[in-house]
């Protein structure tokens, strides 16, 4: 079957279209044939070194999220049928750059049947990231006032959707060209980050979705209120500034759920969820999607197509 896989760690260069052998499921595993799979910013960091500090072994086939159909069942697993469209976040480093893949029968769920296999695999780490943060991390409850930053991006945009069907006020920040597109996602304020400084014109929220880091996280501390609470996707916040603000922090790292995909998939059905496709290239063009995904530039999400 063909692959990407890395042999070395690196830029966009060590990425090698291949053929591989086809992985075997276990008795408590599938066998996925891919149709699609997302590229997410943990791919690319793991290429550059983050698979050395999570002890990854070499060689490494990239790609976490998946949509496709299953090709064949484990003999303990009776949720799923063979040709059954699922879709999934299947663990960081678990081999969606590929035409078959193994997923865990508690990564997956089916497939909803208003999305195809290219949106269907633009949803799930966006989803459980922004489920997890927002839900069980902070709490959020219907009412509370949210700023999520960043909120044009693969996992902003499924957020600030998530929180307004929660029954949230959003405040979302992006830059200027997409005002429009994060109001239409339902955000009830907008802030561009290019002109304006967001701790300035933000006070008294209950929670942050920070989804950027850096810099912006630093300032976010500034618009909480007391006893308010930080979640972050990217790197682990300031217990310093927490307790400085009177305020909890937490950095979120996603697990797979087939549980959570389930109550997603309602909210799609109910059409309170959409997914947001920037762009769709070839498995064998994965270096573009790379070089795409480490601009930071895209709206929504770059996924690869793997079979037709």
């Amino acid at each position: 079957m063909k692959a990407v896989i890395i042999n070395e760690y690196g830029d966009e260069s060590v990425l090698n279209y291949t053929d591989v052998e086809r992985p075997a499921p276990k008795a408590d595993e599938v066998l996925v044939k891919v149709h699609a799979s997302a590229v997410n910013p943990v791919d690319w960091k793991i290429r550059d070194g983050l698979g050395e500090m999570f002890k990854l072994q070499l060689p490494i086939i990239l790609g976490c999220e998946i949509a496709g159909t299953i090709e064949e069942v484990g003999s303990d697993v009776k949720d799923f049928k063979r040709g059954d469209g699922v879709y999934g976040y299947i663990g960081s480093h678990s081999g969606g750059y590929a035409q078959y893949t193994i997923a865990k029968a508690d990564e997956i769920a089916l497939k909803p049947e208003r999305l195809d296999f290219e949106n269907a695999a633009a949803i799930a780490v966006g989803a459980l990231t922004s489920w997890q943060a927002m839900f069980d991390q902070a709490k959020l409850q219907r009412g509370q006032r949210i700023l999520i930053t960043g909120a044009s991006g693969g996992v902003g945009s499924i957020a600030v959707q998530l929180a307004k069907a929660k029954g949230a006020f959003v405040t979302g920040t992006a830059s200027g060209k997409n005002e429009e597109f994060v109001r239409s996602l339902g955000a009830d304020e907008f802030i561009d980050y290019t002109e304006q400084k967001f701790e300035e014109l933000v006070k008294e929220v209950d929670v942050v979705f920070d989804t950027v880091g850096g810099d912006t996280l630093e300032r976010a501390f500034q618009t909480l209120k007391k006893g308010g609470f930080l979640v972050t996707t990217v790197q682990p916040p300031s217990e310093e500034k927490a307790k400085e603000f009177g305020v909890k922090a937490a950095m979120i790292e996603a697990q797979p759920s087939a549980k959570q995909l389930a109550e997603i998939n309602r909210l799609i059905d109910d059409s309170k969820v959409k997914t947001h496709v920037a762009t769709v290239l070839p498995l064998a063009e994965v270096k573009k999607a790379h070089q795409l995904s480490e601009s930071g530039r895209t709206r929504g999400k770059i996924v690869l197509q793997v079979s037709a």
